[in-house]
C-alpha cells in the first residue's frame, strides 16, 4: 500500500515540475560559430535556463526555462551583455566592440 501512494505522490511531482518548462525562440544578431558558442554560453548562464541552441541561419534562438525563475528578457539582457542585440535588448556600443571581428554582425540603426 505504501509502495503505491509513493509512485502517485513521485508521479504527480514528475508531471508538475514539467509542467514547469517553457520554451520560446528569440531573434538574437550573430554570425559566426563563435557567435553560437557565446550566445549560447550567456544564455545557459540565467538561472532556470536548462537548455539553449542558436541556429546561425535562422538568428533564433531555442530556450527552455522555468518561469518560476526567469523569463525572455532576462535572458536576452545576459545575451545582450555578451555584445549581441536581441529583439527586446540591444547591446550596449562597448559589449557589441568587445566581440572578435568575425562576430561583429551588421548592426541595424
Amino acid at each position: 500500500m505504501m509502495s503505491l501512494l509513493t509512485i502517485m505522490v513521485f508521479v504527480g511531482m514528475t508531471t508538475l515540475f514539467a509542467q514547469q518548462v517553457k520554451t520560446e525562440k528569440i531573434k538574437v544578431n550573430g554570425s559566426c560559430g563563435m557567435c553560437k558558442t557565446r550566445i549560447e554560453k550567456a544564455a545557459s548562464s540565467v538561472e532556470g535556463v536548462s537548455k539553449s541552441e542558436w541556429n546561425e541561419e535562422t538568428k533564433l534562438l531555442a530556450l527552455s526555462y522555468d518561469p518560476a525563475k526567469t523569463d525572455v528578457k532576462k535572458v536576452s539582457a545576459a545575451v545582450a551583455k555578451a555584445g549581441y542585440d536581441t529583439e527586446a535588448v540591444k547591446a550596449e556600443e562597448k559589449d557589441y566592440k568587445a566581440l572578435p571581428g568575425c562576430c561583429q554582425y551588421d548592426r541595424k540603426k
